[in-house]
């Protein structure tokens, strides 16, 4: 009796082992900096999110910095398990998206303060600039005139300059480069619109096996209520409600 009894828990230990075989020990993630958010040194409200939603799952993260299309290029390519803050459906090819996103973006305008409020009439008669790789043409329509940068160095100028009328990204990177000023009286910044953001997660297997893992802790971590005091901490908008 005791003979079978320990047999039955052998077996069942190993079908749970099995199961969670399909979960790699770790996720290779990706991302570039983004101001409180993902900070080289580890620290940040994404990676405590990231932490949140592995760690207790047994996933240890593995974090790599670099700038955010090489972060899409080494996931499409299986070198990192995914990269961190894109848009929905920014990439297609390689790459997989999970159901649930883990924050958003507030989405703002950088112009000259004598500039014509950018609403979304402007914006498609105007010359527009924002980084490399950021697709907001497909989330803002109509627009036309724009060009990505490969960094944020010398937007003031350009839009001193008038070679530019608008400089567009996420909210902290904008007062980022505003802080850059000589007289940030010059410049006006105008809020557009808010975009969740998600893992990008490589269309393999281990990648595969993240994505379904990150949708049910996201769901277990939403409905518990476990985020809210992560982003009360950063002092950011809490995009679950």
């Amino acid at each position: 009796m005791m003979r079978a009894l320990w047999l039955a828990l052998l077996l069942s230990f190993g079908v749970c082992a099995q199961a969670s075989s399909d979960v790699p020990a770790s996720i290779r993630m990706a991302s570039d900096v983004w101001v409180d958010r993902i900070n080289p040194d580890g620290t940040g409200m994404s990676w405590d999110i990231l932490r949140l939603v592995f760690e207790p799952a047994g996933v240890k993260l593995e974090m790599q910095i670099v700038p955010y299309t090489r972060s899409i290029g080494l996931v499409k390519r299986g070198e990192a398990d995914a990269w961190v803050a894109s848009y929905q459906n920014e990439v297609s090819g390689g790459v997989v998206y999970p159901s649930w996103h883990y924050d958003s973006d507030l989405i703002s305008a950088l112009s000259l303060a004598a500039k014509a409020a950018p609403d979304q009439a402007e914006l498609r008669r105007s010359r527009l600039v924002w980084m490399r790789g950021y697709e907001y043409q497909r989330y803002i329509p109509g627009l036309t005139h724009y060009n990505e940068l490969q960094r944020r160095s010398g937007i003031l100028s350009m839009l001193d300059q008038g070679h530019a009328d608008y400089y567009i990204d996420a909210r902290p990177e904008v007062e980022q480069t505003l802080a850059g000023a000589n007289d940030p009286g010059k410049y006006r910044v105008t809020d557009l619109l808010r975009l969740p953001l998600y893992i990008g997660f490589s269309d393999t297997p281990r990648g595969r096996a993240l994505a379904k893992l990150f949708d049910q802790r996201m769901a277990e971590l939403v409905e518990k209520d476990e985020l809210r005091a992560v982003f009360e901490h950063w002092g950011q908008h809490y995009p679950f409600e």
